[in-house]
């Protein structure tokens, strides 16, 4: 079963500097523990105790896992997985409003 990886630039250190990259399993726990087979330390950036990261972002198809299974969330073959950083935005151009 193939499933499409999409990579964030932070994590492409881990890929080679591949912006996608295939994995396999039932589901995203499996995916990311074969994922760590092929690009060693990439599973410890998007899971932390059995758990997605806080502040990593995960989508299967477009649609926030966090919302389905988490990280139980089953797969299937040709899905598209996008692992996301959250981002955090300042408030220094906020205070700039209204000048």
């Amino acid at each position: 079963m193939a499933i499409e990886v999409r990579i964030p630039t932070i994590l492409r250190t881990y890929t080679d500097g591949e912006k996608a990259v295939e994995g396999s399993g039932d589901t995203l726990a499996e995916l990311f523990a074969d994922l760590e087979t092929r690009h060693a330390g990439i599973q410890a950036r998007i899971v932390d105790e059995g758990k997605l990261r806080r502040f990593v972002n995960v989508y299967l198809n477009d649609e926030d896992v966090r919302f389905l299974n988490s990280i139980d969330t089953k797969l299937s073959d040709g899905d598209t997985v996008t692992i996301l950083p959250a981002v955090a935005g300042g408030s220094a151009g906020h205070a700039l409003i209204g000048r």
